[in-house]
């Protein structure tokens, strides 16, 4: 429950949508895992389409719009969202 209440940045949208109180009792356990799961969100679009982090985003952005409320948190969250997709990448790119 934690992982989904705290995927992709959550805590940033919560803000925005003023439910850090809600969100807060889904403590964030800060773990690869937790990454792993931003990285599945963020390289795949919502028809299942694989993309580049940077694609998602703006995909994100061109569906909802500057005026939407979600646009800004993913705006707000992009250095980390990008951070959590490299770190993935590089821990796939290592041999095993």
């Amino acid at each position: 429950m934690n992982l989904v209440a705290n995927h992709s940045c959550a805590c940033l949208e919560a803000d925005e949508r003023d439910l850090r109180a809600d969100i807060e009792k889904f403590p964030d356990e800060k773990t690869l895992t937790t990454e792993a799961l931003l990285y599945c969100d963020m390289t795949t679009g919502p028809d299942g389409q694989d993309f580049e982090i940077e694609e998602r985003l703006s995909e994100i952005e061109s569906r909802y719009g500057p005026e939407h409320l979600v646009y800004r948190f993913i705006t707000k969250a992009k250095p980390s969202l990008i951070g959590s997709v490299r770190k993935i990448e590089l821990e796939l790119s290592q041999p095993r």
